[in-house]
């Protein structure tokens, strides 16, 4: 199974994990900060793809729902879902099967996560660091960019797993 997890935010990533049971996979894990152009988007989404080309069934991408705040400044709201809107339109082109996920609903997988945003990204990189030590003895640096996108594929992956 092969899950990509996308925090859309332009500050959040893409993290792809390859569970290694394809045909001649080992279990592997990418981690990218979210690219600047549609581009390098599509170019991480499209190898993801071509490693499960001969087995559609066997990815699957998982994007944060995300939405804009009436305290959020216009150009800001703005730019946030140019960013969500251009992963969707890539996960389309593409013909990914994919699922919309709000944060709460991957977060819940990971309580107690503090209310108060500067503890609970600290909180999220954290458990992070340690779940991917643990599970994939991932070794590089872990960063707050890709850390929610990380907490996101794993979450899909577990979701994967239980329900077949």
């Amino acid at each position: 199974m092969i899950v990509a997890g996308i925090d859309p935010g332009k500050n959040g990533g893409i993290v792809i994990i390859n569970d290694g049971d394809n045909i001649d996979d080992s279990p592997m894990v990418e981690m990218h900060k979210c690219p600047r152009s549609t581009v390098e988007m599509s170019s991480i989404l499209r190898g993801a793809r071509n490693t499960a080309w001969v087995q559609q069934d066997k990815i699957v991408v998982a994007i944060e729902k995300v939405w804009a705040f009436p305290t959020d400044a216009r150009s800001a709201a703005f730019k946030f879902g140019v960013n969500y809107g251009q992963w969707l339109g890539i996960i389309g082109s593409l013909n990914l099967p994919f699922m919309e996920v709000p944060p709460r609903t991957w977060m819940s997988s990971y309580d107690p996560v503090p209310k108060e945003k500067k503890e609970r990204k600290q909180y999220l990189k954290d458990t992070c660091i340690t779940m991917y030590k643990d599970i994939f003895l991932y070794k590089k640096n872990i960063t707050y960019a890709v850390s929610d996108a990380a907490l996101i594929a794993l979450w899909c992956l577990e979701r994967k797993n239980i329900d077949g």
